[in-house]
This record gives C-alpha cells, structure tokens and sequence, in this order.
C-alpha cells in the first residue's frame, strides 16, 4: 500500500536542497502506486506534482499538492534491427545509468549525454543536451498517463514539439502529464560528434585516436567533472539559465562593444545563441557569493548553495543575476531550472 506524508519537506529530494514543503508526499515505485495515488488525489480534490531525480528544480514555496517522487525503474533492450536498437527505459531510471548501459552495448546516440544528474522522466521534458548533443535526436516515442483522466497516450517525436530545452511538457501539457516510460533509438554504427567545445583536444591528450561511444561517454564525464560541482559537495541545480537566442543584428552591436562576444548558430534564422556562463562571467557575477548562494567559481552558469540556503536566497540571486545581464547587454536571461 502506498504512504502518504503529510507536510513533507521537499529540501532532501532537490540536488541544490533548497525546498519547501509538500502538503502531501508519496514515492512511487510501481504503476499500481500511481494509480493508487491518482484515487488519493481525486478523493483529496488535489494537485499532482511530479517529482524525479531532484536535478532541475527549486522549490520556493510550500506546495498545496500530492507531490510524487518516482522511483519507477527498469530499462531494457525492446527490438533491435539490423542497424538500430530500441531501448525502452522507465522514467524513474537514471539517466546516467542509461547512458552508460547505451555505450556498454557499444550503441551509439547517447555518448555526449553522459553524466548529466536526474531521471529519465525529466530527459524529454528539457530535452537535456550536452556537448552538441539534444536529447529529441534519439528520441522515439514516450508512454504517459493524463493526471486527472488516468488515461494513457503515445507522443511520438511530432508530438513533443522539441526545441532548445524545451517541449509541449513545459508547455501546453505542463503538470497534466505523468510520463511513464521511454523509447529510444539509438545505432549500432555511427560517426561520434567530437567537434563541440573541448573534445577533440582531449582525445588527442589522452592519445585516444579511434573512440568508441564508452571512449566519449569516459571523457565527457571526466570533462563535466572538472568543471562542475559535484551536487553532493555543493548542492546545485546544474546549468540555471539557457543560453539565449538573440538577433544576428543585436548581436553584431553588442560584438562592437565587445568583440570578444562568443555566439554559435541558433535554429531560428537570423538570430544565435551567446552563452550565458560569459554573459554572467562579463557581469562580473562569476564566483561571487551573497550569503549562502553563488554562481560557482569554476563555472558561472551553476548556481551552489553554499550553506543552509533558503528559497528567498536563491529568488535575490536569480534576480540579481538577471538584472546585471540585462544592465549591461539588454539581453534577457531565461532560468533552465524549474522554479516552483
């Protein structure tokens, strides 16, 4: 049978540990608990609030809902062809482990994913990417049930209307979903992508000259590693804003003022994306601490609470960070993370 909680601290389920309460709290770990939550919800004249891996969210109020933390999990190889592989994962399972059960099999798709904290259930709703990688490239197909008619619906990759760190999750379907499980589409032979940031030097520095999707998956990970902070030292949310996309004439004004601007294409036309670690580095916000909350030292997109961070910290810092970048560039910056 499932437990409920009541008033339920929500800060231990958060990689940044910043949280507030639930009014009700449940784990689930099988389907017949969801449902058996749904039956709770509806009785209670309740909310549904899906909670995974805790990786990209901020809880900074209390929340009058049945929050739900998933821990259903399984993955498994479904169908394979001569040249594809169908991988069916719950959404309670690990990304990280799915990425490296992937590469395991020596299957291409998910290598530049690799160690990218949450569950899989969070994966098509930010379509997380990484070094030149998005998660919609291999994406198939998700299995979901609506919260307040319990029925059940296949999105396929038409469905989701994918974009930069976004889909029809975040929007015209937020919080009326509950996705249960994936499929993914990942090759038995591919070309790797090794052009994005500093991938082929260190291939070439660990005299790696023929990789395999483990070799990328190994080396991303070890990159991730030295550059952000491990949430268990310094609990964190991961990358807090998105990069935003600007016109290509703005940014060419703002290129005279600072030509060391960096900017890679955006997929809309006329427009590119400018990184907002440098926008946020620029603002001189990189490293600096305001009380228990900073933007890390070695990277300026992760936003580490430093101690015992409370919500109304994390709103000053988001807001600070916004206002200086808008100050000096005229650029709004976007949170990545979920603020609830």
């Amino acid at each position: 049978m499932l437990e409920i909680k009541k008033n339920h601290n929500l800060s231990p389920y958060l990689t940044i540990k910043v949280g507030a309460l639930a009014k009700f709290f449940a784990v689930l770990k099988t389907k017949e608990d969801f449902f058996e939550a749904l039956a709770f919800a509806k009785q209670n004249n309740l909310e549904i609030f899906i909670l995974g891996g805790g990786s990209n969210t901020v809880v900074v109020k209390n929340i009058n809902a049945l929050v739900l933390k998933n821990e259903i999990k399984g993955l498994r190889i479904k169908k394979e062809t001569k040249t594809e592989v169908f991988l069916e994962i719950m959404s309670g399972e690990s990304w990280m482990k799915t990425v490296f059960f992937s590469v395991e099999q020596g299957l291409y798709g998910l290598e530049n994913l690799a160690s990218i904290y949450g569950t899989v259930g969070a994966a098509p709703i930010q379509n997380i990417g990484a070094y030149g990688a998005e998660f919609s490239q291999v994406f198939h197909s998700l299995s979901a049930y609506h919260l307040k008619t319990a029925k059940e619906k296949t999105f396929t990759l038409d469905d989701c209307h994918f974009a930069y760190r976004d889909s029809v999750f975040k929007r015209k379907y937020k919080n009326k979903y509950f996705i249960y499980s994936l499929i993914l589409k990942l090759k038995k032979s591919g070309k790797l992508n090794l052009n994005y940031g500093s991938i082929s030097q260190e291939l070439i520095a660990k005299r790696i000259n023929n990789p395999s999707p483990k070799d990328l998956a190994q080396l991303i990970s070890d990159i991730r590693n030295t550059k952000l902070p491990n949430p268990n030292v310094f609990p964190n949310s991961g990358s807090f804003f998105k990069n935003p996309e600007i016109k290509v004439s703005q940014f060419n004004r703002l290129k005279k003022i600072y030509p060391d601007i960096p900017m890679f294409p955006a997929a809309r036309n006329g427009y590119v994306k400018v990184p907002a670690a440098w926008l946020i580095e620029e603002a001189g916000l990189k490293g600096k601490r305001f009380k228990n909350v900073g933007m890390y030292a070695k990277q300026a997109l992760i936003l580490v609470n430093y101690g015992e961070a409370k919500p109304v910290e994390v709103l000053q810092m988001i807001n600070r960070v916004k206002r200086e970048v808008k100050k000096l560039f005229a650029i709004d910056l976007e949170s990545e993370v979920n603020i609830i």
